[in-house]
């Protein structure tokens, strides 16, 4: 009996290495396992699409967001394109422990001290299901680094990445370091550099721990059918 394909699916950007992470993401997940039929989508500014990508997999397939967060794309867009027989749809990756092992490389990577205060930076949702979701993988950073870490947004939502820097900085008489809580490159990351944050990580990209994470997300939800 045949794996059903992995269609993993993205928020999808114009910019080329916000499409290349993503691609970078699922050849990694490859690697790690060569068995799984993995196959690319993205929701919008890019192609191909979900409904693309559903098109041309076999009948059994299993969609497995590249979201961070509940919120409207996987309520209404995923959930609509993935109306058809034989097709199952995961959990987002967050919030996940194995996350917070991936913001901890990039702090790493970033030269942050262990000891900095964190701001995790999220893009934003109106949804409050999904601004809850970022609160808890910061409670899961806190935990996992034992900082003060405060999770914030760069597009919709309060408080701003810019507010919590500042009132890190002004608690703790510390530079505080920015973790990226994105999947890819973009102007949302583009912003966070701008900040004055004393070390803004790259996103969250490749990291084995997140394709590990994409596989987590894929038998589980093969399992549950």
């Amino acid at each position: 009996m045949s794996r059903p394909a992995l269609i993993a699916v993205a928020h999808g950007s114009r910019n080329p290495a916000a499409r290349e992470a993503v691609n970078a993401l699922a050849r990694q997940v490859t690697r790690l396992a060569p068995v799984i039929d993995v196959r690319v989508t993205f929701l919008q500014h890019a192609a191909p699409s979900l409904a693309d990508g559903l098109n041309g997999a076999n009948r059994d397939v299993v969609v497995v967001p590249l979201l961070l967060s509940t919120g409207y794309h996987l309520a209404a867009d995923i959930a609509s394109a993935a109306r058809r027989p034989y097709t199952r749809v995961a959990d987002p990756l967050g919030p996940d422990p194995l996350l917070g092992t991936a913001l901890a490389a990039r702090l790493a990577e970033s030269g942050a001290p262990a000891g900095a205060p964190v701001v995790l930076a999220a893009a934003g949702s109106s949804d409050p299901q999904a601004a809850a979701d970022v609160r808890r993988q910061a409670e899961l950073l806190a935990d996992q680094l034992g900082v003060r870490v405060l999770a914030a947004f760069a597009a919709a939502g309060r408080p701003t990445v810019e507010a919590a820097v500042a009132e890190l900085h002004a608690c703790t008489g510390r530079p505080v370091a920015v973790a990226t809580y994105l999947m890819a490159p973009g102007d949302f990351h583009d912003r966070l550099q701008k900040t004055a944050a004393g070390w803004v990580t790259a996103p969250l990209g490749s990291h084995p721990a997140v394709a590990g994470l994409v596989i987590d997300r894929y038998r589980i939800a093969c399992k549950a059918a």
